[in-house]
Formats: C-alpha cells, sequence, structure tokens
C-alpha cells in the first residue's frame, strides 16, 4: 500500500506522486470536474438525469475532455456516475435532478437480489467502455484519465434508504438485523464495483477512484465488521488483475476510519478538508501518498481566499527541509459546488503547478 519513493519518473506528474516518486510538479485534479460550474458543460448537458446523458457518447467525450483543457489539470475523471451499474442492471435506481439517486423500489429483501444482478460492462454499459476509449485517446500522454466507482457500502445506501438520507436508518437496520443479506448485497455490490473499473482500466483508464462517500455515517466498529471485508476485496481484485494500477479510497467525514480505510488496499488514501495531511502520515507512516485537501468551499470565496488555501495544503505536505512531499495529489476535499467560478479554479491549478515545480 505504501509507495517506494524512487528517482526514476515517468513523466506523469500523476502517476509519480501515486508512485511517490518526485514529480515534475504537484499533481492536480479536483472531483467534480466535469460539471454545473463550468459554463461549457450548461451550455452542452442540456435537461434530464445524468444517466441518460452519459449514455451519449459523444456527449460524455465532451463533458470529460472539457476540465482538462479549462483547468489544465493533470488528470481527467470519466463523465459518469457510482450509481451506472445499478441501474444498467435494471435495479431501478435513477439520478433525480437536484435530489440524486432514487429508488422507487428500494432493496429491502432477499428477493431483490433478484433485480441486481451481476454487472456485465461490455453487454450492460458498452457506451461507458466507448467513451473511456475514445478520452483516452484524446487526452496527452501526461494526463492519465481515472476510472471509478462507487464502494459497495455508498451504493447499498442509496439502494436501500431509496434516496439521500441523513440518518441511513434503513441501512444500519439491515447491517444490524439481517446481516447475512446485508453481506450478500455487498457482495454482490463488490462485484459490480471491480467490473466496473477493471472494463475502464483494461479500454485506456491509468488509475482508479473508489468513492466511499458516506462511509463517515458508521462507527469504526461497524466499518470493520461491516465494510472493511468487501472494500479489501475491491482493492484485492483489481490489484490481482492490474498489479501496477494506483488505486484512491476517498470518503467525505472519515477521519476516524482512515486506518480502517487505509487497510482496504489502496495506494493513495483521499483526505476531506477536516485531517491536515501532517496528521494523517504520523498516524499511518511517512511515507503516506495522500491525495487532498482544499475546503471546495474556499473556492466559493474569491481567488484569494482559495489561493490561500491552496497555499496552507502545500505547506502542510511540506518536508522539514521545505520541500515538498512526492506523494501528493492536490485535490479538494470534496467535489466542486456548482456555483464555483472556474476561473477560481483555473487560479489554484496554477498556483499549485507554479508553486512546486522541480
Amino acid at each position: 500500500m505504501t509507495a517506494t519513493t524512487s528517482d526514476t519518473t515517468s513523466g506523469v506528474p500523476f502517476l509519480d506522486a501515486a508512485a511517490g516518486r518526485a514529480p515534475a510538479h504537484t499533481p492536480v485534479w479536483f472531483m467534480r470536474q466535469a460539471g454545473r460550474s463550468l459554463p461549457e458543460y450548461r451550455a452542452l448537458r442540456g435537461e434530464g438525469s445524468i444517466l441518460d446523458a452519459i449514455k451519449q457518447v459523444d456527449l460524455s467525450v465532451e463533458l470529460t475532455l472539457q476540465p482538462v483543457r479549462r483547468y489544465g489539470v493533470d488528470a481527467a475523471v470519466l463523465y459518469s456516475d457510482i450509481v451506472v451499474p445499478a441501474h444498467a442492471v435494471g435495479f431501478g435506481i435513477d439520478v433525480a435532478p437536484g435530489t440524486g439517486p432514487v429508488c422507487a423500489e428500494p432493496f429491502r429483501s432477499a428477493a431483490d437480489l433478484a433485480r441486481l444482478r451481476p454487472f456485465e460492462p461490455e453487454a450492460d454499459t458498452p457506451y461507458v467502455l466507448h467513451t473511456v476509449q475514445r478520452v483516452a485517446a484524446a487526452l496527452p500522454t501526461e494526463v492519465p484519465l481515472l476510472a471509478f466507482a462507487g464502494a459497495p457500502f455508498t451504493v447499498a445506501s442509496y439502494l436501500i434508504e431509496g434516496r439521500p438520507s441523513r440518518t441511513y436508518e434503513h441501512t444500519k437496520r439491515m447491517l444490524h438485523t439481517e446481516p447475512v443479506l446485508w453481506h450478500a448485497l455487498m457482495q454482490r455490490l463488490t462485484q459490480h464495483a471491480v467490473a466496473s473499473i477493471a472494463s475502464q482500466l483494461a479500454n485506456g483508464a491509468r488509475a482508479f477512484q473508489l468513492f466511499d462517500s458516506w462511509a463517515g455515517t458508521l462507527s469504526r466498529a461497524d466499518y470493520d465488521a461491516f465494510v472493511l471485508p468487501h472494500s479489501q476485496a475491491v482493492f484485492a481484485q483489481l490489484r490481482s488483475q492490474f498489479p501496477d494500477v494506483p488505486g484512491i479510497h476517498y470518503g467525505v467525514g472519515c477521519d476516524h476510519l482512515l486506518e480502517s480505510m487505509y487497510a482496504a488496499g489502496p495506494t493513495i488514501l483521499g483526505l476531506d478538508w477536516r485531517t491536515p495531511i501532517n496528521a494523517a502520515r504520523a498516524r499511518m507512516g511517512e511515507h503516506l501518498v495522500v491525495q487532498g485537501n482544499l475546503d471546495p468551499v474556499l473556492a466559493l470565496a474569491g481567488a484569494d481566499v482559495a489561493l490561500a488555501g491552496t497555499d496552507a495544503v502545500l505547506a502542510d505536505n511540506a518536508l522539514a527541509d521545505g520541500t515538498q512531499h512526492p506523494g501528493h495529489i492536490f485535490n479538494l476535499g470534496h467535489g466542486v459546488h456548482p456555483p464555483t467560478d472556474p476561473d477560481v479554479l483555473t487560479a489554484v491549478v496554477a498556483r499549485v503547478h507554479e508553486a512546486t515545480a522541480r
């Protein structure tokens, strides 16, 4: 899991940092960098569910590439959604604009496993694979495409609750009162995540992120008992197929879970804005490769505030001699908020590149 520092660089800043090698500059990308903050996105996206937009290959390719052109980021992330596999197998989940994932018939019993059959990417989502192929061919060599999927817990929470939740009432009830059903669901969603990410990597993506966005709602004990084995299975299965491909593990509000999330087996640990980088390394080792972690709300406060926050993140990543720790991928601590001024994010990328150029 821990990267080994080497003097041999690949010339791809993201991949160098992921391996703990000193990159030409600290790489930057933003979660939700393709989205409503960009006027060019709004001009093309149209109305309706994101799941319909994802099925339009020309549109998905363009939306994936827009932030690379606009911001000069060091990685593209596939324009897609974490519920695509569950939607594609016919479970009955959609993404409602302004709400998020919704299920008219949530997962509540063993009979619902039949609606969540194994995911077959080539048959179920050929449009995703075509998008990956075209984006990978269009990107400069030094800008890798990132694959991603939802972690089993986060996708399970949407399927069980039927919509975004603040309490996760039905999810927590199931894992405590029906553990056999819970683990059967998690095993199925592990298959979905592995098949989805593997298909993207096989078609041109060069790294991946597993989003366990809502794992922070759980206690450490519940996470370790009910979630960790399945997240470990995702990373282990992908490592067996793609041993040299870096994987990121990310969640929001997960400071109390970081040791467990790292034990799941990622190459890179994503941090939200609540956990200092130096504190994470003090807990898990000085060679820890991290991603993060500017508070995305600071980007709403204008360039001066965002750049001051950027400088603080870089200072947090600095070594005792003032140089940058090589194992850092700069990102926000969560996704880009829709009202964000794109020029602010462009300025953040420029600041990171200029301040860390080697």
